[in-house]
């Protein structure tokens, strides 16, 4: 199974960014892991906020192939514990039928194509963070779920 991560804006918080590798590395025994970024779409006034949007849900699917799992990040989506996220990336990766796609959107969110295209929106909380540290909480959620699958100490 190759997970992948498709993230509109580019990390530029040092920490975030050892954090991430830090994570990166520590999933490698486990699945191959590839993050894309693309970079945020500009936007003048707020009229043209949801074309910006529009412009970067339509880079984030066409990054996006099948035959893959969709999970959009949304504030919106379903909250699920650490034990339930281990069980949907354990069925994925006995299933074998492709890829685990992860789409995370800009500093605005997702658009409405993207969230009615994937299959499932995940909530990671009720806080609100930046969109750049939810690639790193995801980082962490997706190795835990591979230290509760193989049944490792990590997880309290």
């Amino acid at each position: 199974m190759h997970i992948r991560i498709i993230a509109i804006g580019k990390v530029k918080d040092s920490w975030m960014k050892e954090g991430i590798r830090d994570l990166h590395s520590r999933l490698r025994p486990y699945t191959r892991l590839s993050i894309t970024e693309f970079p945020e779409e500009k936007y003048s006034s707020e009229g043209e906020k949801r074309r910006a949007m529009e412009r970067e849900g339509a880079t984030l699917l066409a990054a996006s192939k099948d035959p893959a799992l969709l999970i959009a990040l949304d504030p919106a989506g379903k909250e699920m514990p650490s034990e339930a996220f281990a069980d949907l990336v354990r069925e994925r990766e006995i299933a074998g039928t492709g890829d685990l796609v992860f789409l995370i959107g800009g500093p605005d969110g997702l658009s409405d194509e993207v969230k009615k295209r994937s299959d499932l929106l995940l909530s990671l909380s009720e806080m609100t963070f930046p969109h750049t540290l939810a690639r790193l909480l995801l980082l962490e959620q997706i190795y835990r779920a591979f230290r509760i699958i193989r049944g490792e100490p990590y997880h309290r």
